[in-house]
C-alpha cells in the first residue's frame, strides 16, 4: 500500500491559481495476466498533513510512538549563569591560579564560582550542591561534598594564599606601577570570633563587633590581595601590611601607593620615605589644608579664578607635589550638609533651653550632659558657643568659625611623591580618583554581587579563607562585568574629562542605553545581577524519550546567545 498525491493545480478563467487537494490510499497488485494494477482503498484528502505524514511513515515500516506518553522531561536545572562564570574562570586560568590539582582545589574552585553566581553561607552552598538543584556541583564533581570537606578546602586554600596573590601581582602590578589600597569592615555574627572587636563601622552597624580587611588592587580595580585585621585596627596601621606585602611578598621595589587621607598619614609617609623607590599619592586632612590657606600661605582662593586645580609647593612637604583642587559641586554639597546639621543641632538645643527656662532642668552638670549628647550627635559642636550655669543656659552660633570653614568648602589637596616628572597635575588627580575602583570592588564584595556580610566564622584562618574566596570571586566578577557590559547599563566608553576635578559624566552612549533600555543591536538591557538571573533560565534538561535519556540545552534567547558570543564560545552542555 502507498499514498498517492494526485492534487491538481490549475488557473481559472480569471487568472486565479487554485489547487485541488487529493491524497489517495492505494494498493498495488498484479492481475491474472501479470499486469500491474492500483486499487484505491480510501480518499485521505480530508486528513491533516501531520496525519498523512504519520501514515506515510507507518507504511514504510517506521514505529510510531505517542509523544505525550513516550517523552518525559526528568530534570530541568539552571545552567547558563554557572556556565558563563565557569567559562570566564577558564579564560582567566582560575583553577591553575589556585594551586595543584586535588580534591581540595576542586571544592575551593566550586566555592568561588558558586559565590559569583549564588552567594550564600557555606552551609547553604553545600545544601545547594547536595540538593542537585544546580548543574555546577555535578559537573565539577562536588555534589557529595560535606561541610567538613568545605572547611578542609578552605584550610588548603588559605595555605595557597601567598602564592595566589603573588601570581595576581605579577599579572597586574608591575615594577614602577601603581597599587591602590583601601580598608573596609563587616560585622560579625556571634561573640566567639577571635578578631571581632568594636571599631568604626563602615556598615553603619553601631553596637556590633566587626572585623576589618584591606583590599589591594591595580589602578583599574582588579583585586590582587586582601588582608584581615582586628575590628578596631586603624587605617594607617593596616596600611603598613600593604607596604610589607608589596615589597617583601611580591618583590616589587618601585611602587606608587595610593590611599585616602586616613590611610596614608604623616607617619606612614615617613615610613615610605625610608623605602627606596616607594612613592605615594594621598590627600591632606582639613587642618593641614587650613595651614596652607592661612594668610600668606601658598593656597589662596585666587588660584581658582581661572581653573579648578593648581600645583603649589611648601617646605613642610619636601620633594612632594601638592595639587590643590576646588570642586564647586562638592562645595555646595558641604554647605548644604553643614546648614542642615546646624539647624538640627539648634532645634535640639532649643529643647534644652526650653527645659531650663521652664525650671525643669536646673543642675549645671545635667545641663552639660544633655548639651554634650546633642553636640556629639550632629558633630558640629565647634560651630556653637554654649554658656552653662546652674539654672542657666544660652547658646549661639560661632559665625567666625563657620565662615572660616565655609571658605574652604569644596577644596582638597592631593600630595604625591615618586610620580614621574612628566605627569601633569591633572594626571595626579586622576590617579587619586582611581580609588573609586577600590570602592566599586568593596561594593561588589559586600553589597551588589558577593554578599560577604555578615562574617559567620570564628577561627581567624577560616575568616581569612572566607575573605580570600570573596576576593577571588570579585576578581572573576570584575572580568564578567567587563565582558558582559554590552548587555548591561554599564558605561562602556566613559569620557575622559578635560577637567578631572569636575564631577564625572556618563557618555552619550550610556545615556541612550539608559533612556531606551536597549543595546545598540536592539537587545533588552539588564542590570548585572538581573542578567545572571536571566542566564540562569537557560536550563539543561534531562529528557527521557522512549527509554533513551538525552541531555539538551534549552534554546537560548537572543540575549543569552549574545552573552555567550561575548564569552567567545557556544553554551557548553557540561562544565568540564
Amino acid at each position: 500500500m502507498h499514498i498517492d498525491d494526485t492534487s491538481r493545480h490549475y488557473t481559472t478563467a480569471s487568472g486565479e491559481r487554485r489547487t485541488t487537494r487529493c491524497f489517495l490510499l492505494r494498493r498495488s497488485y498484479r492481475d491474472e495476466n501479470g499486469r500491474s494494477r492500483n486499487e484505491t482503498l480510501a480518499n485521505l484528502s480530508a486528513l491533516p498533513d501531520t496525519a498523512i505524514a504519520a501514515l506515510k511513515l507507518a507504511l514504510k515500516g517506521a514505529t510510531l510512538i505517542d509523544a505525550e506518553s513516550a517523552f518525559e522531561v526528568e530534570r530541568s536545572l539552571p545552567h547558563g549563569n554557572a556556565a558563563a562564570a565557569h567559562l570566564m574562570a577558564g579564560e582567566l586560568g582560575l583553577r591553575a591560579l589556585l594551586g595543584p590539582a586535588c580534591r581540595e582545589r576542586d571544592i575551593a574552585y566550586a566555592l568561588i564560582v558558586s559565590r559569583a553566581v549564588r552567594p550564600g553561607s557555606k552551609l547553604s552552598t553545600v545544601r545547594w550542591w547536595n540538593s542537585g538543584d544546580t548543574t555546577l556541583a555535578a559537573d565539577l564533581g562536588v555534589e557529595n561534598a560535606t561541610t567538613d570537606d568545605v572547611y578542609g578546602a578552605m584550610d588548603w586554600l588559605l595555605a595557597q594564599k601567598t602564592k595566589i596573590e603573588k601570581k595576581l601581582a605579577r599579572k597586574h602590578l608591575s615594577e614602577g606601577g601603581i597599587a591602590m589600597y583601601d580598608l573596609s569592615s563587616s560585622w560579625v555574627e556571634g561573640a566567639q570570633c577571635e578578631l571581632a572587636a568594636f571599631g568604626y563601622s563602615r556598615d553603619g552597624k553601631r553596637g556590633r563587633m566587626q572585623i576589618e580587611y584591606g583590599l589591594l588592587t591595580d589602578p583599574e580595580g582588579r583585586p590582587a590581595g586582601i588582608d584581615l585585621f582586628k575590628g578596631n585596627t586603624a587605617d594607617a596601621t593596616a596600611f603598613k601590611t600593604a607596604i610589607s606585602k608589596v615589597r617583601d611578598d611580591f618583590g616589587l621595589r618601585e611602587v606608587i601607593f595610593v590611599g585616602d587621607r586616613g590611610m596614608i598619614t604623616k607617619t606612614r609617609v615617613e615610613d615610605l620615605r625610608a623605602l627606596e623607590g616607594a612613592g605615594w599619592v594621598t590627600a591632606l586632612k582639613a587642618p593641614d589644608i587650613a595651614v596652607l590657606a592661612a594668610d600668606g600661605g601658598p593656597l589662596q582662593l585666587s588660584l581658582f579664578d581661572e581653573q579648578d586645580l593648581a600645583e603649589i609647593s611648601h617646605p613642610d612637604y619636601p620633594g612632594e607635589r601638592l595639587v590643590c583642587c576646588r570642586n564647586p559641586a562638592l562645595a555646595e554639597s558641604r554647605r548644604h550638609k553643614r546648614d542642615s546639621l546646624l539647624a538640627a543641632t539648634e532645634t535640639d538645643l532649643e529643647k534644652i533651653l526650653a527645659s531650663v527656662t521652664a525650671g525643669r532642668l536646673k543642675d549645671k552638670d545635667k545641663i552639660g550632659i544633655r548639651v554634650g549628647k546633642v553636640i556629639g550627635k550632629h558633630k558640629v559642636g565647634k560651630h556653637f558657643i554654649c554658656e552653662i550655669g546652674d539654672g542657666a543656659f544660652a547658646f549661639r552660633r560661632d559665625q567666625d568659625n563657620i565662615t572660616a570653614e565655609a571658605r574652604l568648602d569644596g577644596i582638597y589637596v592631593i600630595r604625591a611623591a615618586g610620580i614621574p616628572a612628566a605627569t601633569a597635575a591633572a594626571g595626579i588627580v586622576r590617579i587619586y580618583k582611581n580609588l573609586k575602583h577600590v570602592e566599586r570592588d568593596f561594593k561588589t564584595i559586600k553589597i551588589d554581587d558577593l554578599d560577604l556580610r555578615p562574617i559567620r566564622h570564628y577561627l581567624t584562618g577560616r575568616v581569612e579563607a572566607h575573605l580570600l574566596i570573596c576576593m577571588l570571586a570579585a576578581y572573576l566578577t570584575w572580568h564578567l562585568r567587563e565582558i558582559l557590559a554590552p548587555l548591561t547599563f554599564t558605561d562602556e566608553s566613559k569620557p575622559e574629562p578635560a577637567n578631572p576635578v569636575a564631577p564625572a559624566r556618563r557618555s552619550p552612549q550610556a545615556a541612550r542605553k539608559d533612556a531606551g533600555k536597549q543595546a545598540t543591536d536592539g537587545l533588552t538591557l539588564y542590570g548585572y545581577r538581573d542578567l545572571l538571573s536571566h542566564l540562569a533560565t537557560l536550563a539543561r534538561q534531562v529528557i527521557n524519550f522512549n527509554g533513551q535519556r538525552i541531555e539538551k540545552i534549552t534554546t537560548p534567547t537572543p540575549v543569552q546567545a549574545r552573552a555567550f558570543e561575548l564569552l567567545g564560545t557556544p553554551v557548553p552542555v557540561r562544565l568540564t
